[in-house]
Formats: structure tokens, C-alpha cells, sequence
């Protein structure tokens, strides 16, 4: 993939798919307008395209256009990012079930409540986005399993956790989870730099962003 920053690229992408969009507008109406006239081999609308910084713009044919958007077709990363994030996801949520029979704290049960609340969407959305893509017949390159995927619980751990009670099950959760919740930031970075779909970016964006401020939540408890 391209070494310039993910940012660039994607409003790079903006700009030339919003030109795009004008081109195929403007192209309509003029169609519409003038009718046969401009099927007889009259000039093509065109766009102005913007340059990098200290670049002019260019003009480019609706062609050129669509020709000059990157690729943001998912890679190995992606796919991996994906797969393997589902699996530590589900984890969260076996970890968040647990805490209402167990739990003494309010601000547990109701931070469980949060997590659970908004990672089971992301899952659904990672399996939808797998399944449009052809995910179920990709293995990601990455391979699976707990060693494979940062701050995952062991069975032990998690045994323990089925154990405890009270203000002991409340301490050993929130040393797991906040645990969990570095994984899962770690995978996502890792995503960033070197996956290519701007969906799972986005993603990744969203589970960076939610988790850390869980991280610093869990931490104050």
C-alpha cells in the first residue's frame, strides 16, 4: 500500500470521488438538456481535480476520474483484522455476561453494560462486512487462537473470574478487561498501518476511540 499518511489518502479519495459525483450530475443535465446534439461527438464534461499541497490542480474526463480513485480493496490485514476481532469481541461480551449475578459495584454492571452494548453491534457489522466481501473464504493470513491476539484471558483467568464474587470478582474484571480492552487498541493500530479498506479502518477508528476512554474509565474505578 501507499506510504503516505492514511489521512492524505483518504481525502485524496474524498476529493476525486466527490468529483466524480459532479461529473456524472453535470452529465445528466446535459444529457437532458440537449438531447441527441450531444451524442454527435460534442466535448465530455470534465472536473477540476485538486493537487497535492504545493501541486496545481489538474483537470481530469470523468474517466480519468474514476480511474485516479485509489483501490481500497480489502487485504490481508483486513480480513485477519476482522476475523480475529470477532473472536476477542465475543470474548468481552462471555466477560461482561458474567457480571450481573457476580458484580457488587453499580459502576460495573453498569460499565459491563456499555461494553456489551456496543461491541455485539460490532460484531454484527464485522460479520456482515466478512460476509459482502468474501471473508468466509479467506483465512486473513494471520492465523487464530489466543496466542495470536493481544489481551485475550486464558481459560484459567476466565475460570477464575466465574469464581469470584463481590468486590473480588469487581477487581479481577476490571484487571482482565482493561487488559482486553489494550488488545483490542493494539490490533486495531495495527490494522491502520496495514490494512487497505476504508471500512475496517473506519472500524478500527471507532474501537480505538471507545475503548480507550474505557481503558481510562476502568482505571479510575
Amino acid at each position: 500500500m501507499s506510504n503516505r499518511p492514511r489521512t492524505a489518502r483518504l481525502r485524496s479519495s474524498a476529493a476525486v470521488t466527490a468529483a466524480a459525483a459532479a461529473v456524472l450530475a453535470l452529465g445528466a443535465c446535459e444529457s437532458g438538456s440537449d438531447g441527441p446534439d450531444k451524442a454527435d461527438g460534442a466535448a465530455r464534461p470534465s472536473v477540476v481535480a485538486p493537487g497535492k499541497p504545493g501541486e496545481p490542480a489538474r483537470t481530469l474526463s470523468a474517466e480519468e476520474a474514476a480511474k485516479a480513485a485509489p483501490d481500497d480493496s480489502p487485504n490481508s490485514a483486513d480480513f485477519g483484522y476482522a476475523q480475529m476481532m470477532i473472536e476477542h469481541h465475543e470474548q468481552a461480551l462471555l466477560m461482561t455476561s458474567l457480571v450481573p449475578d457476580r458484580a457488587a459495584s453499580a459502576q460495573v454492571k453498569r460499565l459491563a453494560a456499555r461494553i456489551a452494548a456496543a461491541q455485539q453491534p460490532e460484531v454484527d457489522a464485522m460479520r456482515g462486512w466478512l460476509k459482502n466481501n468474501g471473508g468466509d473464504k479467506k483465512t486473513g493470513g494471520h492465523g487464530h487462537g489466543h496466542g495470536a491476539m493481544p489481551g485475550m484471558a486464558t481459560r484459567a483467568q476466565l475460570e477464575q473470574l466465574r469464581e469470584a464474587d463481590g468486590g473480588a470478582f469487581d477487581e479481577l474484571f476490571l484487571k482482565l478487561m482493561i487488559t482486553h480492552h489494550q488488545g483490542a487498541v493494539t490490533m486495531a493500530a495495527d490494522v491502520l498501518s496495514e490494512g487497505n479498506n476504508v471500512q475496517v479502518e473506519e472500524m478500527a477508528n471507532d474501537v480505538i476511540a471507545q475503548q480507550t476512554a474505557e481503558i481510562g474509565r476502568m482505571r479510575e474505578m
